[in-house]
């Protein structure tokens, strides 16, 4: 049993504000350089690559599906907290690109940028029982019922994306798009862990 104190209404706010702006922001870098990542946000990203659409509107919608879901395994607080997270990551990456510009000259850095930043965002989200939809819905969940770590379970259904990438992308976008998906899912997976943290 958890003796934690749960977190406040303020400060799940915070957090999952931090946490959503700061995948934003990651994204901005991704799709600056031209690369793609996994789960979900790869899926909103590739669609928005081949349509015209915005990122935002597509990772909003790409992510209903999920949802039940994530009521029926995880319950109506985790299911909350992961539409808003969502609906942030969507609005915010709107605003930030209206506001930001950036355009990386370097797609390696741009990669591991982008795993640094999105990844401290996952973690900030990710403490605060919530997720960002679609892949991490299922990975939240093994990782609590099997103790399966989540950054290593969304790594696995990251690569049967990038395998898609490859027919959209040109190969080299699609190895430095990995390093970077690399890079956030080593970050999620070394330093979330209920064996040390289990804030909820």
């Amino acid at each position: 049993m958890n003796d934690t104190p749960s977190h406040s209404w303020f400060e799940d706010a915070q957090g999952l504000s931090f946490g959503a702006a700061m995948c934003a922001f990651g994204v901005l870098i991704l799709t600056g350089a031209g690369l793609v990542t996994g789960q979900t946000a790869g899926l909103a990203v590739l669609i928005s690559y081949v349509t015209g659409y915005s990122f935002g509107l597509v990772f909003f919608l790409v992510n209903i599906p999920f949802y039940a879901l994530a009521w029926v395994r995880l319950g109506r607080e985790f299911t909350l907290k992961t539409f808003v997270s969502v609906a942030l990551v969507s609005v915010f990456s709107t605003i930030i690109g209206d506001l930001v510009e950036i355009d990386p000259a370097n797609p390696a850095v741009a990669a591991v940028l982008f795993g640094m930043i999105a990844g401290a965002g996952l973690l900030a989200i990710f403490r605060h029982r919530a997720s960002l939809g679609g892949v991490g819905i299922v990975a939240f969940d093994l990782q609590e019922r099997l103790g399966w770590r989540a950054g290593w379970v969304q790594l696995g259904f990251d690569l049967v994306l990038f395998a898609v990438a490859a027919v959209v992308l040109p190969l080299h976008l699609v190895a430095w798009s990995l390093l970077g998906a690399v890079v956030l899912n080593a970050i999620v997976a070394i330093n979330h862990r209920r064996d040390r943290y289990i804030a909820t």
